[in-house]
């Protein structure tokens, strides 16, 4: 895929590098939304739901985008902006999102609920929405991606060492796939590359 010059929406230094592999480096520009605010997911817990707040959440980037460039000479530039979550299903509540674990001292606590309660022995979604904008047309899709950890015993046993490691910081889910917290994984259905942030083969269709 060519193209000149591409603006990526993004604060993550992950999905650049991912983008790279399927557009020349050269090409990116990076502009990251100037609003951090984000809608949330906490009265959400059907998936239709779910995935109708993430695109929302996308498109809302992308506009904050169009914003920022729009005296720009170049403001007809293919725009991609993104959002990744992790899923859970707890039983009595339905489908609960997951999202970085809290700043201070408890994010140990946190995380280690997730990993025995809501990852050990069971199968956990991570969606990626997408948001792709060339001139006027504005094109959205969800990549999903299933997540089955190992069993109880083996993420216990691991799991001190995990979070000294600290990697869980700041980590959508409180792990990042692409690093040691590949140790708790027993098998991925889908693309790997939208656990890490930016599902390559989703990016390869919308380029299309």
């Amino acid at each position: 895929m060519s193209f000149s010059k591409m603006i990526l929406g993004s604060r993550s230094p992950r999905r650049r590098e991912l983008l790279s592999q399927v557009i020349s480096e050269s090409a990116i520009e990076v502009v990251p939304p100037l609003n951090t605010e984000e809608a949330g997911f906490e009265q959400l817990h059907d998936l239709k739901s779910i995935g109708e707040r993430l695109i929302s959440i996308c498109m809302t980037k992308n506009q904050d985008v169009v914003q920022q460039i729009k005296a720009r000479e170049n403001a007809a530039v293919p725009i991609l902006t993104a959002d990744t979550i992790v899923v859970v299903e707890r039983e009595g509540v339905g489908y609960v999102v997951l999202g970085q674990p809290p700043a201070g001292l408890e994010w140990k606590q946190t995380v280690r609920n997730w990993f025995l309660d809501d990852y050990a022995g069971k199968t956990h979604r991570v969606l990626t929405g997408l948001c792709f904008r060339t001139g006027e047309r504005l094109t959205t899709e969800i990549s999903e991606t299933r997540v089955t950890f190992h069993e109880r015993d083996e993420v216990d046993r691991q799991l001190n060492w995990y979070l000294s490691t600290g990697e869980s910081v700041g980590k959508a889910g409180g792990y990042a796939i692409q690093g040691a917290g590949s140790i708790f994984v027993q098998r991925i259905e889908g693309s790997l590359s939208n656990v890490v942030g930016l599902p390559l083969e989703s990016l390869i269709r919308l380029f299309c």
